[in-house]
């Protein structure tokens, strides 16, 4: 693919939600992208087979977006052709009871990929910086704190801090993460929102928290910005995917996958002589029978 698309959104310095495009701009074609999908699918499935296969290492990957911005689509269209065996998604919702009487992180250290796996977060331990930063009494559930006065900035920077120390430890143990932020416009999840609304098929889809928390997108939005210059590393990209066109949106995200794997040489086990000569061995048996 002539695009280089891990490049193109990597977080590389100082990250501006403002300045930071919704829409794609370029000059592929929406036919284009599907096609350069199927085939981009079909060379992730191959490198998901060999990391399996090589079973020294994972691969993490975080989604975070707007409600609508295509979070859920995208992990169908993108990871839909890899070997269920060797994909888990996990998708966080409020957090139970159980979970709120631990740490913030702990529920993810449960979901955590083994070796050989992709693991996938839909949302992740970043809503606690987020939703929980926009909505401070939230955090109260944990029964640590009494009062959301206590949600100062000492208390913010400590997550950031946790969040940090977290994806370090990860990536020094052999967990390769890739963070990936859908940035949608307000107008265009405005529209997503009303399809839901008019679509029969996709009124499951709709919620009636949907409208406060999009009354709240522009503080969302500076939460993102934050918790984007804070924890984007080496070790622990973001990436800022314009998210308006859903179909560019997944073909950015698999290119970012496809040349994260190809960079983590990965390789098929190589059998010993005797197991070469147990094979040797195997297929004389089998061909004699």
């Amino acid at each position: 693919m002539e695009n280089n698309f891990s490049d193109d959104f990597l977080v590389k310095n100082t990250f501006s939600i403002k300045k930071s495009s919704t829409a794609y701009k370029g000059k592929i074609t929406k036919e284009e992208g599907i096609q350069m999908l199927i085939k981009e699918k079909e060379k992730l499935r191959e490198l998901q087979e060999k990391m399996y296969a090589d079973g020294s290492k994972s691969l993490l990957v975080f989604l975070q977006a707007m409600d609508a911005a295509g979070k859920d689509s995208l992990i169908e269209h993108v990871f839909g052709g890899v070997n269920p065996q060797g994909c888990n998604v996990t998708s966080f919702k409020t957090p139970s009871s159980r979970e709120y009487s631990h740490d913030f992180l702990w529920r993810h250290y449960l979901a955590l990929p083994q070796k050989g796996m992709i693991g996938i977060f839909n949302r992740s331990h970043y809503e606690s910086v987020l939703v929980c930063k926009v909505h401070p009494e939230y955090n109260l559930s944990e029964k640590t704190w009494d009062s959301v006065k206590s949600f100062d900035k000492k208390f913010w920077n400590n997550r950031y801090e946790s969040i940090r120390d977290f994806e370090k430890h990860l990536a020094n143990n052999g967990t390769t993460i890739i963070k990936i932020f859908l940035n949608v416009s307000k107008d265009e999840q405005k529209k997503r929102l009303l399809d839901r609304i008019n679509e029969q098929e996709k009124n499951w889809k709709f919620s009636a928290s949907d409208l406060p928390e999009r009354a709240l997108f522009d503080q969302y939005m500076k939460c993102y910005e934050t918790a984007i210059n804070e924890t984007s590393k080496d070790h622990a990209p973001w990436y800022v995917l314009p998210a308006d066109n859903k179909w560019f949106a997944r073909l950015a995200a698999v290119q970012i996958i496809i040349d994260t794997l190809e960079k983590m040489d990965l390789k098929f086990p190589q059998l010993s002589k005797e197991d070469r000569a147990d094979l040797k061995d195997a297929k004389k048996h089998l061909e004699s029978e």
